[in-house]
């Protein structure tokens, strides 16, 4: 007499039906708008077949696959490539539609966003042109910048074909819009090379109740807040400064992502409202004072 096994015993009870119960539990339960994990494994005419894990395969539609239009999409996607891709939705007959181009979007805008927040500058090229400026390609996405904020602001024909580093003054992905500074790009590399300590010369450029506007080079525009003009009280900052004026002063604080530099006199003075006594002196001995200096100077001209 043969003794059967207890796994054949069952798996003569487990019907068909059974074997389809089985998969719809361990189906995932997929939800229009979630990112899941697929790998290509077949090119179709109209797109790629992609496994997620399913009862079926899901599909990636040709205009979903890139970002830019007429991709190659065995090109973006060989087989056997594994990635994340966006549920759309489920179609008539049950087949869960993909996307990789509105993921993609979707988390470009995101770090555009960020390096925009950062101060973060890219390289484009330009593709086209127009009246207000020129058209460039950040990344797939169409971006735009004005005349105003080009180094180059005639013969803009003659950019296209040519890559600009610019930084980012509006990026919104609701209105679809991004818009670039080449100028303000460049002003913050020249930014970068500013550091605390440093003593700079430029031209009073704007005298305002609350400080001083220095420009130096390369466009580059520093404030000189009232509070940093002097350790004792200043009544009138007209008094001290002349539009046109030459000074120097130190760098206590650069901040690139907002393209500021804040400047300091009080940082040199041997006693308190000396500025206000012998501004000339002051100027004249700026390199000299600021080398003896002891420790690091905080942004907000303390000296610790």
């Amino acid at each position: 007499m043969t003794v059967r096994s207890s796994r054949s015993q069952a798996a003569d009870t487990f019907s068909a039906e059974d074997f389809a119960q089985a998969l719809d539990k361990q189906n995932l339960s997929f939800q229009p708008g979630q990112v899941v994990q697929g790998r290509i494994f077949q090119h179709q005419n109209d797109g790629a077949l992609v496994d997620i894990g399913g009862k079926s395969p899901a599909f990636l539609p040709l205009k979903e696959a890139g970002i830019r239009p007429g991709e190659d999409l065995s090109a973006l996607f060989p087989l056997k490539t594994e990635a994340e891709f966006l549920i759309l939705r489920e179609d008539a007959e049950g087949q869960i539609v993909l996307s990789a181009r509105r993921l993609r979007l979707k988390r470009l805008w995101e770090e555009l966003a960020q390096k925009q927040a950062n101060g973060q500058t890219v390289t484009v090229p330009v593709i086209a042109t127009n009246k207000g400026g020129v058209v460039v390609d950040v990344q797939g996405l169409r971006g735009f910048i004005p005349r105003s904020h080009l180094s180059q602001r005639e013969s803009l024909e003659e950019l296209v074909g040519q890559s600009l580093t610019a930084s980012f003054i509006e990026v919104n992905p609701e209105a679809n819009k991004l818009v670039l500074s080449q100028r303000a790009a460049v002003k913050s590399e020249n930014l970068s090379r500013y550091t605390s300590g440093q003593v700079v010369e430029g031209k009073v450029s704007g005298l305002k109740p609350f400080g001083v506007f220095v420009d130096l080079e390369e466009g580059i525009t520093g404030l000189l807040h009232i509070k940093q003009v002097s350790q004792s009280f200043v009544a009138s900052l007209p008094d001290l400064f002349k539009p046109g004026q030459r000074i120097k002063a130190v760098v206590i604080d650069v901040d690139e992502a907002k393209g500021r530099m804040a400047l300091s006199l009080r940082v040199l003075e041997k006693h308190p409202g000396e500025v206000l006594e012998q501004l000339d002196r002051v100027m004249e001995e700026a390199e000299e004072r600021a080398g003896k200096l002891k420790g690091r100077i905080t942004s907000d001209g303390q000296v610790i």
